[in-house]
């Protein structure tokens, strides 16, 4: 049996194959996510951002860094010099001699395969006058013809050839390691050892525990995992948290403590210009002593948001340090918020203490929104606005023409906002109605249904209610067009009186007749049945009034049969009697209502059809949302005081006002580009009843943009359903 053999490569030629190969691995991948992108697209996206975010603090830093940092260039050098290095190697792997050649003793001596004794002696010969060493030829040439004419003229050297591929018969199989011989060198092992327990001994474990120690501390979001629990504790504490506790909280972040995230300095100079700053903003509770929020790192914190909201001009030795504190904020407040949305989940599931109220969470998002635009929470909307100072606005809320909102300033004729904002110049007043122009102006639909049932518009108690939002982004440039051409009231009567037919659930577009109309004990019916009921002759009034009673048609829909009862039964009143006068025998009655039951039959199939179709397309959707990576990347917000650029984002949820409770979790939605569709999943009460909920969409960037819809929630009884010979009630929705 033959044995085995590993050989190293002597020459060093292998080495280079591996070498290349490692290398190409590294600069390849390196070259595709490292190399800086084009800087001219990003000047040109820049200079395309310019007459609308030109004045903006982010605006100005991105600009100065990218004129200043030398890190592209590094990379660019780096990137080049991994590159020479690997097409060194591979002009060098490909000047390499091709040492290991298949040994074919044919071709050895220039004949063809199977040729006889006679012809390979006669080619030996004339092959051994040309290239005989004492002729002058080259004697490794001559050792190999040799070789070859011995292996095909010994019988058993050539039966060997043909059985094993070589004259000497089997040998050890060879493996070749592609290394070069100095490393197993015995000269050489001692520097060999000594690297192999450096890399693998000493900074292979310190980068995996840098790493792991790095992720332990830290949650999903990169929020330490301390500032997480602090969090927790405080709004379990204080379920119902002011503006002024919520910022205390919020800088007692460990991401502000230099112990805990060597990101944030305490400089010698905060002994002097941190009181300063208390002096001028007055009372921010310097002399509470509740740990952590008397800690030196807690208490600068809380003086650079505060003076960032108030606007104040601070030092350059602590401008950068309240830059990193601003930019930290908003993600803190976001964990707060989730915070605060798992005290609820844990109260309502498991009770025995009270979870933060409503007022809480929404004070998170709008101090997420003070602190993007730098504005303190009494002050006006408008003074997001460039060029609008806290004198201005005495133009505006003026008996005249009574602007708070940017919503007043956008339905303003143009005429009116001129002569309002006359004392900006002609080049002020451009770049405002230019920046308000960029606004956002969001359209909010809500469809209520619950899913997975027969009835999807008929809520019972305890079912899972689902309400589809979908969100349009539009910009408030042409809110301005519309606001010139179109009456806003008409345009609300139209759709409320075309979707209510439609959807049931969508309570914005619904008229107040409507609801009117309404008794309070009637009950919604599906699209389906008000079909049919447009189909079928009309019903007389007291059989209408028997219908309303028994809980299957509306108040509406009762009207409206009344109506056309009466209307028409003069006219109809001799055909349905000489009708009824010729249908006398009963087989004629019995085909009659044979038909209208296989009509009947019919429109179900076909309303349980379109009902199955949208069900699979809402099914479908939502897997495509699921697979589906969007990026976070939306729309530059205009934010003159906020150091970082920083895009739209939303936050989108269910509340009970009067009760000050949550009814869905906040859903963040960071994808709104131009239409967004969001599913909110809660509980329907479990008690009987009409219930008043809002849908609340909240910027996490402007001030004012804010959004609240009516919900109205009408729950029945649960179905009744006979199993296993005793009543059991099951929920919509449920099984």
């Amino acid at each position: 049996m033959a044995g085995q053999q590993f050989q190293y490569d002597d020459s060093g030629n292998t080495f280079f194959y591996f070498l290349t190969s490692f290398v190409g691995l590294i600069v390849i991948p390196a070259t595709y996510y490292l190399w800086p992108r084009d800087q001219n697209a990003e000047q040109l996206r820049l200079k395309s951002l310019r007459k609308v975010h030109g004045r903006c603090l982010w605006y100005r830093l991105r600009l100065m860094k990218a004129q200043q940092s030398i890190i592209p260039t590094l990379k660019k050098a780096a990137l080049l010099f991994g590159w020479a290095v690997f097409l060194l190697l591979a002009y060098k792997v490909s000047k390499l001699d091709r040492e290991y050649q298949e040994y074919n003793p044919y071709e050895v001596l220039g004949l063809d395969q199977g040729a006889s004794v006679s012809e390979i002696k006669k080619q030996y010969r004339l092959l051994s006058l040309k290239f005989h060493p004492d002729k002058g030829g080259d004697e490794d040439l001559f050792m190999r013809i040799a070789k070859a004419h011995s292996a095909l003229t010994n019988d058993e050297s050539r039966q060997n050839w043909e059985t094993y591929g070589n004259p000497d018969g089997p040998r050890a199989t060879s493996f070749g390691i592609a290394l070069p011989a100095w490393i197993v060198d015995s000269k050489n092992s001692m520097l060999v050892l000594l690297v192999y327990g450096l890399a693998f001994m000493v900074i292979l474990p310190v980068v995996v525990g840098t790493w792991w120690y790095r992720s332990i501390r830290y949650s999903g979001d990169q929020i330490l995992i301390n500032t997480t629990q602090l969090f927790m504790h405080f709004m379990y504490k204080t379920p119902n948290m002011n503006m002024k506790r919520l910022s205390m909280v919020l800088t007692a972040a460990f991401e502000f403590d230099p112990r805990s995230n060597k990101e944030a300095t305490i400089r010698p100079t905060d002994n002097i210009q941190v009181p300063q700053l208390i002096r001028e903003l007055g009372n921010i509770n310097v002399k509470k002593k509740e740990p952590p929020f008397c800690y030196p790192y807690s208490l600068k914190a809380r003086v650079l948001v505060m003076a960032h909201l108030a606007r104040m001009e601070v030092s350059d030795d602590i401008e950068e340090d309240q830059r990193f504190v601003v930019r930290k904020s908003p993600a803190l407040l976001q964990e707060m918020v989730n915070v605060g949305c798992q005290l609820t989940m844990m109260a309502n599931s498991r009770g025995g203490f009270h979870a933060p109220r409503l007022v809480s969470i929404e004070n998170c998002m709008k101090l997420t929104q003070m602190i993007v635009q730098g504005l303190q929470e009494s002050k006006s909307p408008l003074l997001q606005l460039p060029h609008f100072e806290e004198e201005h606005l005495r133009y505006c809320v003026s008996k005249k023409y009574k602007v708070r909102s940017l919503q007043d300033l956008v339905s303003l004729k143009d005429s009116d906002r001129r002569s309002m904002l006359r004392f900006l110049g002609e080049e002020k007043y451009d770049e405002v109605m230019a920046v308000l122009a960029s606004f956002p102006s969001i359209t909010m639909d809500t469809k209520l249904q619950v899913l997975d049932d027969e009835d999807s518009n008929n809520i019972t108690a305890g079912s899972i209610v689902t309400v589809t939002v979908t969100l349009t982004r539009k910009r408030m440039a042409e809110v301005f067009e519309k606001e010139q051409n179109v009456t806003p009231c008409l345009v609300v009567g139209e759709e409320a009186s075309t979707e209510d037919a439609a959807t049931q659930g969508d309570v914005s577009k619904t008229k107040a007749k409507v609801w009117q109309n309404k008794t309070k004990a009637a009950k919604k019916t599906k699209q389906s049945k008000k079909k049919k009921l447009t189909k079928k002759k009309p019903l007389p009034l007291p059989a209408a009034k028997a219908k309303q009673a028994n809980g299957s048609a509306s108040g509406s829909e009762v009207v409206a049969v009344a109506k056309e009862d009466e209307e028409d039964g003069s006219d109809k009143g001799s055909e349905s009697e000489e009708g009824e006068g010729n249908k006398d025998s009963p087989s004629e009655r019995d085909e009659e209502s044979d038909k209208q039951s296989d009509t009947e039959q019919d429109e179900i199939a076909g309303d349980d059809e379109e009902e199955w179709e949208a069900l699979q397309q809402s099914i479908q959707r939502r897997e495509r949302a699921l697979l589906e990576t969007k990026s976070k990347v939306t729309h530059p917000v205009y934010s003159l005081y906020y150091p970082e650029e920083k895009h739209e984002w939303w936050w989108l949820y269910i509340a009970d006002r009067k009760d000050q409770t949550l009814v869905s979790m906040p859903y963040h939605v960071c994808t709104l580009k131009d239409t967004e569709e969001v599913e909110l999943k809660f509980p329907a009460p479990s008690k009987t009843g009409n219930f008043q909920y809002s849908v609340i969409l909240r910027s996490d960037s402007y001030l004012g943009l804010d959004q609240i819809r009516p919900l109205k929630l009408e729950v029945h009884e649960a179905k009744a359903v006979l199993c296993c010979n005793c009543v059991v009630t099951v929920p919509a929705g449920g099984a």
